[in-house]
Formats: C-alpha cells, sequence, structure tokens
C-alpha cells in the first residue's frame, strides 16, 4: 500500500458514514484507512464493526481520549510510505488520491503535498471555493500568507511522509489543537516544499467548530502557545525573520481583537481569571517579542478598546451581557 488515511472519531453521528464512503470511493484503490475510535457512545463504534474491507483498521481507544490524546495515537500506527488526515465530517471527491499520486510523481522532492479544496456547511451545502495557493511554496512563504490570511488552511487534505511525520514528533499538543495543524504543516513544509494540485478534491465543513466551542483559556493558550513557535522559528533563518517581522503585527491584531471581545461575551467565571485588559497587556507583549520597535497599540481599535472599558467594572460587564442574550448581532465589529 502507498497511502493512509487516518481517521480520527468520537460520536461522528451521520458525518462518519458520508465520509468512509467518499473515502472507498478513490478511483485510486492503493490505500489503507486507519480509523482512531475514541470510545463513542452515538452508534459511530457499532457502525463501524459493520464495514467489510480488508483495506479498514479500526484502532479502539481503551478509554475516553481528548482530541489531543487521540490524535497523538498516530504516531504509533504502523503507517504506509504517504500518509494524510481527514476530519471525521470532511470529504474527498473520488479523484483526490489519484490527484495527490500524480502530484507525487510530478514533485517528488517536496514534503508536503495539498489540493485545492472548497467549504461546505453543516449540511453539505457549498459556502465558497478555498482561497488560490500557489503550486510551489517555501515554508517561509507559506508563513507568510497564513500570518497575512491570505490562504486557508485546516487539518483535512495535506499529504506528507509518514517518515517525516514521525520524525517530527506528530502534531503538536496545543490544547484542542488550535492552530497546532498549521506548526506541522510548517515543519513539513520547511524539509523542501510545499506543491499544491489546482484541483480542487476535497470538501471542508464548517459548522459549530473546534474554535467557536473552545473554552476561552484554551483558545488563548492555543494563541499564546503559536506565539512562542513563531519566536522559535523567527531565531532559524532570515526567510522566516522576514516573513514574521513584516506580516506579525497584523496577525496579533486581528487575532487581539477576536480574541478581547471573545472574552467580553464570556461570564467572568468562566474566563480563566483573565480579564480584557490584561490579555491586550498579553498582546503587546507577543508584538514586542516577535516585532522590535513596534508601535502597535491594541487599544488604538476604537471596538477593542470600548472592549476594554465595559470590562473594567461588574455592571457594564453583566449589562453588555444581559445586552447580547436580547441582540445577538456583532456590536463591536
Amino acid at each position: 500500500m502507498k497511502f493512509s488515511i487516518i481517521l480520527p472519531v468520537k460520536n461522528g453521528g451521520e458525518y462518519i458514514k458520508e465520509c468512509v464512503q467518499s473515502i472507498f470511493a478513490q478511483t485510486y484503490p492503493d490505500f489503507n484507512l486507519h480509523i482512531l475510535e475514541n470510545c463513542s457512545n452515538d452508534g459511530t463504534a457499532e457502525w463501524l464493526q459493520t464495514l467489510k474491507d480488508e483495506r479498514i483498521i479500526i484502532i479502539p481507544s481503551e478509554k475516553p481520549l481528548s482530541i489531543e490524546e487521540n490524535w497523538a495515537r498516530i504516531l504509533s500506527i504502523n503507517k504506509n510510505e504517504f500518509m494524510t488526515i481527514i476530519g471525521h465530517d470532511d470529504l474527498f471527491d473520488k479523484n483526490y488520491l489519484q490527484t495527490m499520486n500524480d502530484l507525487i510523481e510530478q514533485y517528488p522532492d517536496a514534503s508536503l503535498y495539498q489540493t485545492h479544496f472548497r467549504f461546505i456547511d453543516a449540511k453539505g451545502k457549498f459556502i465558497r471555493h478555498c482561497k488560490q495557493m500557489d503550486e510551489k511554496q517555501t515554508a517561509a512563504e507559506f508563513l507568510s500568507y497564513f500570518l497575512q490570511r491570505n490562504i486557508d488552511v485546516n487539518g483535512t487534505g495535506f499529504m506528507m511522509r509518514s517518515k517525516d511525520y514521525d520524525t517530527l514528533g506528530g502534531i503538536p499538543a496545543y490544547p484542542n489543537l488550535l492552530f497546532a495543524d498549521f506548526e506541522l504543516w510548517i515543519k513539513a513544509t520547511d524539509l523542501s516544499y510545499k506543491a499544491t494540485s489546482k484541483q480542487e478534491c476535497f470538501s471542508f465543513r464548517i459548522h459549530q467548530s473546534t474554535t467557536t466551542i473552545s473554552a476561552d483559556v484554551k483558545l488563548q493558550k492555543s494563541f499564546e502557545h503559536f506565539i512562542y513557535f513563531l519566536q522559535v522559528v523567527k531565531n532559524k533563518n532570515q526567510q522566516f525573520k522576514k516573513a514574521i517581522e513584516e506580516n506579525a503585527i497584523g496577525f496579533i491584531q486581528f487575532w487581539c481583537k477576536g480574541l478581547a471581545h471573545r472574552l467580553l461575551r464570556t461570564p467572568k467565571a468562566k474566563r480563566g481569571n483573565i480579564s480584557v485588559e490584561i490579555f491586550l497587556k498579553k498582546c503587546k507583549g507577543y508584538a514586542d517579542q516577535l516585532v522590535l520597535g513596534n508601535h502597535f497599540n491594541p487599544t488604538d481599535n476604537v471596538s477593542v478598546n470600548f472592549a476594554k472599558q465595559i470590562d473594567k467594572f461588574s455592571l457594564t460587564r453583566n449589562l453588555f451581557l444581559l445586552f447580547k442574550k436580547i441582540y445577538s448581532k456583532p456590536i463591536l465589529d
């Protein structure tokens, strides 16, 4: 077998049935499907046992695992030469593996492979196409695009050599794996370069994702973890340093605003003892660590400053939360 498709799942519902169907509809048949079943209680585990195909390898967990723990098991799998990971609610087009095989033959010295894709909603309805990507891209170029938010990145659809995945230590253990996949793809690309097919070969589903339901403390810790990663790669070479110094402030500014607003919408008891003001000071610190002599000030943004002022007092904070229960549309954008 040439390819390993890895499918972590917990309570996949009807989505995993569509996902598995899309995998076994592949026109390129030389693959195994490794399913990391994580103590589902919605019938997923029982449904998987009904599947009769010698290419399926089900790896159950003895106890319920966190998403980080379940994905960590990928390192222990006996994988084929190339591997890809798919979310249980995502879908491969039938030509995904064939396109990947062609791309590998065209660029045998690349270290990461990808195709273009589309976004779909919870019901499978088309939302939009992904942003266009370069056919060849260095790790520094890839990082620049990500920091500029000019590229769509997620955990599904990338292909790499299994030995490289293992050598890199697998997916980093970020809380809820937020930002973790991108750190992995940057490290993989840095081994050589990323090659991307112009063909659109899979669907990535957007609904109530991990990002929207994660606890604020986990999201902030993941963001902080990624900032630390940027500090590390900044010192690796001039290309990374240039990419970070040119683009990190805009990246921090974007996430500073989003996370500050999210904090304001979260009751204080659920925040992990952090205020908007404390978080803004952290963001300024992140900027100073990555870009010396920058002029970034989080409160220069009117809505961020407004969030800070509202959050200072319990009365204004509680009135805001009450207002948001009545009026759900954004008011701080």
